[in-house]
């Protein structure tokens, strides 16, 4: 996995960096104490991590997550701080995980096998594992119609039913990876091969209608510029 890290703290940048080093999966893309530098890095969109302190002078760890969600960027976030309060904020931006200082190690390599993990879900090809209470289900993924995300749980639509995940927004679209499915907005992922319509909902955002479902996604007008440049 390609990790970047981010910690206005020298030495506790050094504390990541040190145990990082020691995973052989993992691939150090930047380790740096300048949120600015971070954040020119996660434009690249080139890491699949990025471990972020939340308070830091100029851009926060917040405002990072915040804008990887925005542009859709396959980026999972780990946020590691010294500050509870923000616990539920980080969750409404689909974090994988929130880990408090002082921490041990022990707390960080359980939240990198826990990636790992949800990344390994949809190995199995064509189709989209959700472990639920009780059983597994098994979704063919081109079956799904679109995602949608309210609160802290997450909806996948195909034609026949419905299913209710908690799996993360960042964590589906990192298991939708075919070209067919893209990040339409913050709470919604759409497969483009079941789209019907896209109309104008506001100056900055689009309604889409789907063939096999009565339920509407949202696109946003800068999604809307991608898909006019690259797919139509």
């Amino acid at each position: 996995m390609k990790v970047g890290i981010v910690d206005d703290r020298i030495i506790d940048l050094d504390k990541l960096k040190y145990i990082l080093q020691e995973e052989e999966d993992v691939e150090l893309i930047f380790a740096t104490t300048n949120p600015e530098e971070a954040y020119a890095e996660i434009q690249k969109n080139k890491i699949d991590l990025l471990i972020a302190d939340i308070e830091m002078p100029g851009i926060s760890g917040y405002e990072l997550a915040d804008f990887i969600q925005t542009h859709g960027l396959l980026i999972s976030v780990i946020f590691v701080t010294a500050k509870s309060g923000y616990a539920v904020h980080a969750f409404e931006l689909n974090v994988h995980d929130y880990i408090l200082k002082p921490y041990k190690k022990e707390r960080l390599l359980q939240a990198l096998a826990k990636y790992r993990d949800k990344q390994h879900a949809g190995n199995l090809t064509g189709r989209l594992i959700l472990k639920q209470k009780g059983h597994i289900e098994m979704i063919p993924k081109k079956d799904i119609i679109f995602a949608e995300r309210t609160g802290r749980s997450t909806t996948i639509y195909t034609p026949n039913q419905s299913y209710e995940t908690y799996m993360t927004m960042n964590e589906l679209e990192g298991s939708l990876r075919e070209n067919n499915f893209i990040r339409s907005h913050r709470s919604f992922i759409i497969n483009l091969h079941f789209v019907k319509s896209f109309s104008i909902y506001t100056k900055k955002s689009y309604s889409v209608t789907f063939e096999g479902t009565k339920q509407i996604a949202m696109l946003t007008k800068e999604k809307m510029d991608y898909l006019q440049k690259y797919y139509f």
